[in-house]
């Protein structure tokens, strides 16, 4: 059975794109992906966003971002077919100006990457050792802009260490949203 995701909202709005059956993945639920984009509309315009997104899977959250307008979203998996399917879809919707897709471990890509993001998704698999670190590195390394997010979808399990840099956790069905950033005062 294919994985079927589905843009909500941008210039492919309901749009279907089907994954290989045999990809190893778990996207984000369309409810769960909403959700999550309701509160990130509210923070970000699209437009002026840079984004990074980690264990991509199917590419969902960097089609949707690309899709809503994000001019720079970098898709890191190492998987191999993760990483074609990702490129051939980026080309087929004409958003391979937005969508790099870069094949390689996203633990490794994080602690050498000297770029900095407005955004950082991560969706690990749930099994995967070591997701509770992702938030330690990511501000150990710098890798947000001022007023940037790191959001990192995990089990209901999974208990990060304690963080300053913790904002606030979001749960939608069996989908978990612990979402990080330095808690500064925004000005617009």
């Amino acid at each position: 059975m294919n994985t079927a995701i589905r843009i909500i909202s941008g210039t492919h709005k309901g749009r279907r794109i089907k994954a290989p059956a045999n990809l190893p993945v778990r996207p984000t639920t369309d409810f769960a992906k909403e959700s999550l984009f309701n509160i990130l509309n509210n923070r970000f315009d699209w437009e002026d966003v840079k984004a990074l997104d980690l264990f991509s899977g199917t590419g969902s959250i960097a089609f949707e971002m690309a899709s809503r307008g994000c001019p720079s979203v970098t898709a890191v998996d190492s998987h191999v077919g993760c990483w074609h399917f990702i490129r051939e879809t980026a080309i087929t919707l004409d958003l391979s100006d937005a969508v790099r897709v870069q094949k390689g471990n996203s633990f490794t890509f994080l602690k050498s990457v000297k770029e900095q993001y407005d955004l950082v998704f991560a969706d690990p698999p749930f099994e995967m050792k070591g997701t509770e670190t992702i938030p330690g590195i990511v501000f150990e390394m710098n890798l947000l802009k001022p007023g940037g997010l790191l959001v990192v979808e995990h089990p209901a399990t999974l208990r990060f260490p304690p963080s300053e840099f913790f904002l606030e956790k979001r749960t939608y069905g069996n989908v978990n949203f612990s979402i990080f950033g330095r808690n500064e005062t925004e000005t617009e």
